[in-house]
């Protein structure tokens, strides 16, 4: 006995010893010092998945219950086929250059018997023009003396920003390069000053604020559609808020409706409090992680839990150093999924219904059976024991994928959405304001939508600049970037642009 009792002592210790290490691998990937596709097995791990249904009740290989997967053919690097021409739209420049002995001895001298062009790409200061609008005053020749002389001058056109220095066009510029090249104002001030423009930070920070203001029904007409999908895709990421003595915490939150919308908020709290902020009003499948502050909305209202398959196999990949024989077993179980899923991520939603109910329940099934099988075999507190009791206890809501064929098995999107967030976090570091989350969230859900449809956002952003402030507020939603491109091609909306004077000025200068 106490020979067993020894080597059992032993094996807990090196266990513990792998826990620790492993421990130490998850810190690091949460830090973001691992690329995302560590969570993958390698190749010829997953070469073996196929012999894991022999393991498991039933004995049947696993590829015997899922379609074929496509064969991957390895990527052939192409040959260069030489320098590729510049875009035609840029404007062209052209120096004629002569031979030494022809400027020596004039043109007349010899016979021109053709030409060699190349053509080299150049870089000039931002084009930034001061529009100056002539208002002449007129009065009638044919008024009556001493009467009242009524003097006629035209009005000056509409601005984003009423009595504003700025246009539409570098109103749209300061907001790109600040939210969605990541600029925080102290640079963008020093961008603008290489192009020979002073313009004060605190300037630029009053323009988005009131512009904010102005996209604000552009932006709720948008969340209010999203409200009407029948599911959500949301999550959340800390922020810091500038405060006199230290800066408190805030968050920004994402809801993402794959297609349509990608919509960002800011709330002070990450609690019931904000989740019921956030999403008011909604009525669907929500998928989220498995985070409490949601659980009330599952409980009392009208919305339906899907949880996230990537959230649950990011535990079985943190037990890889520790119990990496049990780990691989539901790492090619939960792939299994996934394999499927990209299979007929294009398919209509009744064949997804069909294929779903055929090939993934059958995974499903073995999933759970083998994690009750393990749940007593493996020691508390450890990544792998995490992994089960957490897959357990949302068996019911990693399941719900089967019930409708719109719903993702995953949560990718919301997290690579709260990637701009991250990445802009990392350059200008805190917020300054509610007012400054305000104006960040509204022109981040713009741009990230306009990335969603693959819309140019300078444009985009200058155009709608030109029509909000007479635009109708019941057809708010037609400039969204879901509808622009249909907007935009409308002769209604190509008369308004046309005529505007800001846009007209510029584009005749480009």
């Amino acid at each position: 006995m106490r020979e067993a009792m020894g080597e059992l002592e032993s094996e807990r210790d090196a266990y513990h010893k792998l826990y620790l290490e492993m421990l130490q691998r998850n810190r690091e990937l949460e830090r973001g010092l691992l690329a995302p596709k560590t969570e993958r097995l390698a190749p010829d791990e997953q070469l073996s998945m196929a012999l894991l249904g022999m393991l498991l009740p039933g004995g049947a290989p696993l590829d015997e219950e899922q379609p074929e997967t496509q064969e991957v053919k390895p990527h052939k690097r192409r040959k260069s086929t030489g320098r590729k021409p510049l875009p035609e739209h840029l404007p062209r420049r052209e120096q004629v250059l002569l031979p030494a002995e022809v400027e020596r001895e004039g043109v007349e001298a010899f016979e021109k018997i053709g030409e060699e062009i190349t053509e080299v790409l150049e870089r000039r200061p931002s084009s930034a023009i001061v529009v100056r609008f002539i208002k002449p005053k007129y009065v009638r020749k044919d008024r009556e003396r001493g009467g009242d002389t009524k003097v006629y001058v035209a009005t000056t056109p509409r601005q984003p920003i009423a009595r504003s220095v700025a246009g539409p066009g570098m109103l749209a510029d300061s907001i790109v390069k600040r939210w969605d090249d990541h600029l925080p104002l102290n640079r963008l001030e020093r961008v603008y000053r290489r192009d020979g423009l002073e313009l004060a930070r605190s300037t630029m920070c009053g323009w988005h604020i009131a512009l904010a203001e102005l996209a604000k029904p552009l932006v709720d007409a948008m969340r209010q559609d999203a409200f009407e999908s029948p599911y959500l895709c949301t999550d959340a990421t800390g922020v810091l808020v500038q405060a006199k003595e230290r800066c408190r915490r805030g968050h920004f939150w994402v809801m993402v409706v794959p297609g349509r919308h990608v919509l960002f908020q800011f709330t002070k709290k990450h609690n019931m409090q904000a989740v019921d902020e956030v999403l008011a009003g909604y009525e669907g499948y929500l998928v989220a992680d498995a985070h409490a502050v949601y659980d009330h909305l599952y409980r009392d209202g009208p919305v339906t839990e899907v949880n996230c398959w990537a959230h649950a196999r990011r535990y079985f990949f943190k037990s890889m150093s520790s119990d990496p024989e049990r780990a691989r077993v539901a790492l090619g179980l939960i792939n299994a999924l996934f394999r499927i899923e990209r299979r007929i991520a294009d398919r209509p939603r009744k064949h997804r219904e069909k294929i779903r109910k055929k090939h993934s329940a059958p995974v499903l099934e073995r999933f759970f059976s083998w994690c009750e099988a393990e749940r007593d075999h493996v020691l508390d507190d450890t990544p792998l024991s995490k992994g089960i009791r957490y897959a357990l206890n949302q068996r019911e809501d990693l399941s719900q994928f089967l019930t409708d064929g719109r719903l993702p098995i995953h949560n990718n999107m919301s997290e690579l959405q709260l990637r701009r967030q991250a990445v802009g976090r990392k350059n200008w570091l805190f917020i300054g304001s509610e007012d400054g989350a305000l104006a960040n969230t509204t022109f981040v859900s713009l741009l990230a939508s306009c990335r969603l449809h693959d819309i140019e956002p300078w444009a985009y952003l200058r155009d709608i600049f030109c029509l909000l402030p007479a635009w109708p507020p019941h057809r708010m939603l037609e400039l969204a970037p879901l509808n622009w491109k249909t907007t935009a091609a409308l002769e209604e909306v190509h008369a308004l642009l046309d005529a505007d004077p800001y846009r007209t000025v510029t584009l005749a200068v480009e």
